[in-house]
This record gives structure tokens, sequence and C-alpha cells, in this order.
């Protein structure tokens, strides 16, 4: 990346350089190091983008990309796909399919997700195409600045048309792969607001100020409202095969301009074929 310096900086060593750049000390120490770091008088050049092998085995399959740019890829994931493999040796997950596009696409790059969601959920998935990016996502996603506004279909009348679930979710004793409401688990909050009502179920757009499993189905599962389709959380199957949970919207700060920058994932098809059966179209 090669960037030209302001005025009042030409000349100045790097340490004081440095302070003005977006990047962590480490990283700061690791590039000049690794002679990644090259001041030619106006001109600074950083190492920010080294090749790197690909950590997942390629699997294709088609991918809906919202966005890409050189830190960043953002894939709208489809239903019935992990982020990545949660058993040794598994394949065909999102991970294995961003390698196989990295890898038709020219890109040796290092398969980054930073966040996940579940597998029956659809929408944005955020990956981070070097350290750097990986560096600023992190940080961001623990200060809570990247926004996942999501929509679900809700069973039940949804009371009032704006709240707020504050309850901690902690895992379920007596099943592995479930969670529930929990006194002594972790914090957790969801805001909600109702879009549209229909024939016994609320469409309800999410927004997480938490990112816990399962948080949206147990939220709402807890308030007596589950997801359409979501069986695990007391959810019928009448009207979908899934939980009827979509990222609709991504929003984030570019890792090195600061930028606010966003996207949106339309809804899937079987989504929108239950909702018109349910608007009665």
């Amino acid at each position: 990346m090669e960037i030209r310096l302001p005025d009042n900086l030409i000349g100045a060593p790097m340490s004081i350089i440095s302070r003005v750049l977006p990047l962590p000390p480490k990283m700061i120490s690791k590039l000049l190091q690794t002679k990644g770091c090259l001041l030619q008088g106006p001109n600074l050049r950083l190492h920010l983008f080294p090749r790197e092998n690909r950590d997942f085995p390629s699997d294709w399959m088609e991918l809906n990309i919202l966005y890409e740019d050189e830190f960043t890829l953002i894939v709208n994931k489809p239903a019935g796909i992990e982020v990545h493999p949660s058993e040794k040796g598994q394949r065909k997950t999102l991970a294995h399919a961003v390698a196989a596009y990295y890898e038709m696409s020219g890109q040796d790059v290092r398969i980054r997700h930073v966040h996940r969601i579940d597998k029956d959920t659809t929408g944005p998935v955020l990956y981070a195409k070097n350290e750097f990016a990986h560096y600023q996502y992190d940080k961001a996603m623990r200060e809570k600045t990247i926004e996942r506004i999501y929509v679900a279909l809700a069973e039940g009348y949804v009371e009032g048309n704006k709240g707020k679930i504050d309850k901690p979710i902690g895992q379920d004793r007596h099943h592995s792969t479930r969670r529930r409401v929990s006194d002594t688990g972790d914090p957790a909050v969801t805001h909600f607001e109702v879009m549209e009502r229909l024939a016994d179920h609320s469409l309800v757009r999410l927004r997480l100020e938490t990112g816990r499993t399962h948080q949206i189905r147990v939220h709402l599962s807890s308030i007596n409202h589950p997801l359409a389709g979501d069986g695990m959380y007391g959810g019928s199957r009448g009207v979908i095969s899934r939980q009827a949970l979509h990222g609709e919207r991504l929003i984030w700060n570019h890792p090195w301009t600061g930028e606010k920058q966003q996207v949106t994932a339309p809804l899937p098809d079987d989504f929108n074929q239950a909702l018109n059966k349910l608007r009665g179209h």
C-alpha cells in the first residue's frame, strides 16, 4: 500500500509517522522487522498484503458477493451451509467456497471470517482479507461498532411496536447445541421493532447489541414468539422449513479510512414465499 505523506510529516522519523497510521503498534514493529515498511521521500510503502496460503481446500459453489475491496469480502450466505467446519474433515462450508473464489480470482489470501451466522440463517458474512483488516474488525466486534440488522418471521402477535429483550443466555445442560435464557449465562441484548403483522405471525426487524450463539432464536422464543420454522426453539414448520431469520444489513467502518459502509442482502426466496402465503397472495 502506498501512501503520500502530508507535508508536515515528510522527513519525520517512523516513530512519529506511525502515530497517525491506523496500524496497531505490534503490526508496525512487525513491518519494521520484516522490512515491510519503506520510506522514500514523501511516499510511505507498507507491505500490508503479503501472499498467504489459503488455509481451506476449495469447494466451488456459486457465491453471492455483496461487497469486495482489497481489505474486505462480504458474502451473502445461503441457508443450509455452515460458515466453517464444525467437525474434522467436514467440507462444503462457506469457508471452502470462499477459498475456491479466492483461488479462481487469483487471490492468495487466508480465510478469515469475522463473525458467524447459524447454518440455516441467511445473510451477510464478513471476511477480512489481511491481518490488518482482521485486527480492525476484531476490535470493532469487541467495541460493538459493527452493526448487524436482521429480519425475522416470529409466530404470534408481538405486543408493542418496539422493544428490547435483555436476558442472559447460557448453554442448555441437557442439550449440547441448544442455548437457553439463564441467570448464569452471558449478557445478551436484542432490540426489535415490528414491521408488519400477518396471519398469526409478526415480521420483525432486530438489532443485536451482543452476538451470542442463537441469540435471536432464544430471545424470541423466551417471549413466546419463536421463529417460524425453528423446530429447536418451539417454532412450527407450517410456512417455512427452516428458521425464518435473515441478516438484512451489515454496517461497518472501513478498516483503513474509518468511513461508514453498509450492504443490504435481499430476502431469500423461501422467506418471501412464506410472507406471500401469510399475506394471502
